[in-house]
């Protein structure tokens, strides 16, 4: 063997070992792709995050300028104390109670956060959805607020789902009864008429009489229908959603009822809150007020002057919607703070 090929057999093996530890060094093509993509990933998150907090800020603002704060601070302070602390203290007990719907939905889904965990991200969510829509407070921080405490996408829809059945239940059997045995005169101008409010009624009372009476017959307790599957309560637990719905928005109703400030009757008051629910939908409203107040005007004026009716609806909603949002959006930024300060991989403690 020649010198040539000693040394060129030498050089062959040093070179090999040099792209060998080169190997062990460097990251392969693979891991790089992975890196980026994961790079991309946190990125993509901060910016959707940005994106998110920007909307909820311009949404604020925005909802903020609706409300006329002159007013509500005045008629905040026409009101006496023991009024206004009743009015209050009903807004804090609709509150809570809606915060327990979720826990009808942690029940079927079988995850394992606490019940403070679960009425605190309710509350969140319902404080946001008032004053901000479905998608915001229904949707979007219901999914982020569970998915951050490791419960997965699915078992999200299913607590959604079981939480909005259980408001519009409530929501049947009281509007149902209302319009078909208490129905109110409604304006000549209005599309909606009594006999289309009757006709109303006995449609949302044979609706929750159907879903009532599959749960008790059901032995899947499963109703499929074009594809979607919904999952069925027993009776004793639609029941029990029942009880909770229709006590919240008797609760609701209650509040307007006690900030009018000439006394009128507590079915009346119930009556044209639950057509407020609808009347956005089926009925011409006035354009520049919310729905709400102009179905009160409309329905109540005759019975009262338009502007202390209008002090007790913003006050109404400076105490069921304003307040509420500010100590939910504490409550949602101390959480977000607490998920920064922990691992990603992680979910926080229920």
């Amino acid at each position: 063997m020649t010198t040539r090929t000693l040394r060129t057999g030498k050089a062959s093996r040093a070179s090999r070992r040099v792209r060998s530890a080169f190997r062990r060094i460097a990251p392969s093509r693979k891991n790089l792709t992975a890196h980026s993509k994961s790079a991309w990933w946190r990125w993509a998150k901060r910016i959707g995050t940005v994106i998110f907090f920007s909307v909820v800020a311009w949404l604020l603002v925005t909802n903020a300028r609706n409300v006329d704060w002159a007013d509500v601070g005045s008629a905040i302070k026409a009101y006496p104390w023991p009024v206004l602390m009743a009015a209050c203290a009903l807004a804090a007990c609709s509150h809570v109670l809606y915060s327990t719907y979720d826990l009808l939905g942690r029940y079927y889904t079988g995850h394992a956060l606490g019940t403070g965990t679960v009425m605190k991200i309710t509350f969140i969510s319902y404080a946001f959805n008032l004053n901000l829509g479905s998608l915001i407070g229904g949707i979007a921080l219901r999914y982020r607020l569970y998915s951050r405490r490791g419960v997965g996408a699915g078992d999200v829809a299913r607590i959604l789902s079981m939480s909005m059945l259980t408001n519009w239940l409530g929501y049947f059997i009281l509007a149902g009864t209302v319009f078909t045995f208490w129905p109110l005169k409604l304006p000549d101008s209005w599309k909606l008429d009594e006999d289309t409010l009757l006709a109303l009624g006995l449609a949302l009372l044979a609706a929750a009489a159907a879903y009532l009476f599959t749960c008790a017959v059901s032995l899947t307790h499963h109703l499929r229908f074009r594809g979607h599957t919904l999952e069925l309560p027993t009776l004793p637990v639609a029941l029990l959603q029942v009880a909770m719905s229709c006590a919240n928005w008797l609760l609701i109703a209650g509040i307007v009822y006690v900030l009018l400030p000439e006394r009128i009757g507590f079915s009346v008051v119930l009556s044209v809150l639950l057509i407020a629910a609808v009347a956005g939908v089926i009925a011409h409203v006035p354009a520049g007020l919310g729905v709400l107040e102009a179905v009160f005007v409309a329905l109540l004026t005759p019975q009262m002057a338009t502007g202390q009716l209008l002090a007790a609806l913003l006050t109404y909603r400076a105490v069921y919607y304003i307040a509420p949002l500010i100590v939910a959006l504490g409550l949602y930024l101390m959480t977000e703070a607490r998920t920064r300060t922990r691992p990603r991989t992680s979910p926080l403690p229920g």
